[in-house]
């Protein structure tokens, strides 16, 4: 897989990633638990993207955030 996730993207899916994660520990904590399934999938995904810097998203609308002086 190619990198198509860099720069200010990468960080943006890395912080609302976390929050989501936070959300859905939160959620859980209140007794929701369709609420908080959805908000952990929601943010492991975002973390996976951050983490690989690969979103197969961008990949299938060509999108491509990252920068050619690595």
């Amino acid at each position: 897989m190619e990198r198509n996730v860099g720069g200010l993207d990468r960080i943006v899916r890395g912080v609302l990633g976390i929050w989501l994660v936070v959300v859905a520990a939160a959620a859980y904590r209140d007794d929701n638990p369709g609420r908080a399934a959805i908000a952990a999938v929601a943010g492991v995904g975002l973390l996976q993207n951050a983490t690989t810097c690969f979103c197969g998203g961008n990949y299938l609308l060509g999108i491509d955030t990252t920068t050619d002086d690595d």
